[in-house]
C-alpha cells in the first residue's frame, strides 16, 4: 500500500493549502478503506467460487464481455501508469544518492540513470510468478516504511524554513484552482493497493469453515493502520517545514544529513524495484494470455521473454520522454486510479448486493461514486496543465 506516491503528499498539500488538505487525506484514507473491504468481501460473494482477478470480478457483475470492456482498460492504464511513474522515481532516486555522495563530479543526465533502473527490471521481469518476488516484495515494504519515517524526521531535524509560507501557489485564480485538481490527483496516486488485491487475496487459502476474507481483512486493515502512520506525518511535516517551496518529491527537497538522505533515496530504489514488479506481472499474465488465446501464438519461451522485454522496454521510452514525477502522478491518479479505487468497488456492489434504496450502504456508495467520478474528470486537467507548463522549458532527453 505504501507506494512512492507518498513522497508528493507533501506537495499535493501546498496546492491544497492546509483545511481542504487535510480533509482531502482523510477522507480517501476513508473512502478506500471502505472499497478494499468491498473487494474483500466480493472476492468470494458467490458460494464455491473464487474471483482471482480484477476482471472476473467485473464480468460477474457486468457480464460476460461488458465487464471485460469496464475493468480491462482501466486496470492496464493503472498498471502501466505506475510502472511509468516508478520508472521515473528510481531514475530519480538513484541521481540523487549520486548527486548527494559526490556533489563535486560532473552531472549526469536523468535519462542515463533512468536506463540504469530500467536495466533492473530487464532482468527481474522474467521470474515466473508472485511468488518468486515474494523476497523483493518483502524488502520493498520495509523499505517504504523506512524511507517514509525518514523523510518525515529528516524534516522535523531540519526545522521549518524562515521565509516558508503557505499562501496559494499560483498567482492568479485559474492557476490555483489547477493546482487544486492537480493535487487531488497526487493523492488518489498515494492510495494504490486494490488492483492487485484480488490476486493477492487468491494466494490465501480458502475454506467454508475458514474463508480467506478473514486473514485478508486483518491484513487489510494493519496495512491501513501503517498507511496512516506513514501519509498523514510525511504530508503535514513536510508541508509544515518547506511550505509552498516543496518539491513533487520531498527526498529531493532535503539535503543534510548527507548520509541519512542518500539511504532515504536507496531505500526508494528497492521499494520501486519490487513494486514495479508487483503492477507489471498482471499485465504479464494480461499480454501473454492475449497473444495465446486470441492472437494464436504458441506459447513459447521465445514469446514470454519477448513480450516481457518489450513492456520494459515501453516504460522505459516514456519515462525518459516525459520525467515528469508530480505531473504523472496526478493525471494516472485521476485518470486511472480513481475509477479502480474509488468507484468501480462500489458500482459493483451496488449491482451484485442491490442495498436497500435509501439505506446507509446505499447512500455511502453513491457518495463514493461521486467524489470518485469528480477526482477522474478534475485531477487529469489540472495535470495536464501542469505537465505542458513544465514541458513548455524541458529538454528532452537531458
Amino acid at each position: 500500500m505504501v507506494g512512492a506516491g507518498v513522497l508528493g503528499l507533501p506537495y499535493a498539500m501546498s496546492q491544497l493549502g492546509w483545511g481542504p488538505g487535510v480533509a482531502v487525506l482523510v477522507l480517501s484514507w476513508i473512502i478506500t478503506l471502505y472499497t478494499l473491504w468491498q473487494m474483500v468481501e466480493m472476492h468470494e460473494i458467490v458460494p464455491g467460487k473464487r474471483f482471482d482477478r480484477y476482471h472476473e470480478l467485473g464480468q460477474h457483475a457486468f457480464g460476460e464481455k461488458l465487464g471485460l470492456w469496464v475493468v480491462v482498460p482501466q486496470q492496464l492504464m493503472v498498471e502501466c501508469g505506475v510502472c511509468i511513474v516508478y520508472m521515473i522515481t528510481g531514475g530519480n532516486s538513484i541521481k540523487k544518492i549520486h548527486d548527494t555522495l559526490c556533489p563535486n563530479c560532473k552531472s549526469i543526465k536523468t535519462t542515463y540513470f533512468i536506463m540504469i533502473f530500467a536495466s533492473v527490471h530487464f532482468v527481474l521481469s522474467h521470474l515466473p510468478s508472485f511468488n518468486s518476488i515474494a523476497g523483493v516484495s518483502l524488502a520493498a515494504a520495509v523499505m517504504s516504511l523506512s524511507y517514509s519515517t525518514i523523510a518525515w524526521t529528516a524534516s522535523v531535524h531540519k526545522g521549518v524554513d524562515p521565509e516558508v509560507q503557505y499562501g496559494p501557489k499560483a498567482s492568479s485564480t485559474a492557476g490555483n484552482v489547477f493546482n487544486f485538481f492537480s493535487a487531488l490527483g497526487n493523492v488518489a496516486f498515494a492510495f494504490a493497493g486494490h488492483n492487485v488485491v484480488l490476486e493477492i487475496q487468491a494466494t490465501i487459502p480458502s475454506t467454508p469453515e475458514k474463508p480467506s476474507k478473514k486473514p485478508m481483512w486483518k491484513g487489510v486493515f494493519i496495512a491501513y493502520v501503517v498507511v496512516a502512520l506513514c501519509y498523514f506525518p510525511v504530508a503535514m511535516i513536510g508541508y509544515w517545514v518547506f511550505g509552498n517551496n516543496v518539491e513533487d518529491n520531498i527526498l529531493i527537497s532535503l539535503q543534510k544529513p548527507r548520509w541519512l538522505i542518500a539511504l532515504a533515496n536507496f531505500f526508494v530504489v528497492i521499494h520501486v524495484i519490487g513494486s514495479y514488479q508487483v503492477f507489471a506481472m498482471p499485465v504479464f499474465d494480461m499480454l501473454e494470455s492475449f497473444l495465446v488465446t486470441v492472437m494464436k501464438f504458441k506459447p513459447s519461451m521465445s514469446l514470454r521473454f519477448l513480450t516481457r522485454t518489450a513492456f520494459v522496454a515501453f516504460t522505459l521510452f516514456i519515462g525518459i520522454t516525459f520525467p515528469f514525477f508530480g505531473g504523472l502522478l496526478s493525471f494516472f491518479g485521476g485518470f486511472a486510479f480513481a475509477p479502480t479505487t474509488y468507484f468501480l468497488p462500489c458500482v459493483m456492489w451496488l449491482v451484485m448486493y442491490k442495498p436497500k434504496k435509501f439505506g446507509l450502504s446505499w447512500w455511502a456508495n453513491w457518495l463514493c461514486i461521486i467524489v470518485g467520478v469528480l477526482l477522474m474528470v478534475l485531477s487529469p486537467i489540472g495535470a495536464l496543465k501542469n505537465i505542458i507548463l513544465q514541458a513548455k522549458d524541458f529538454k528532452f532527453y537531458s
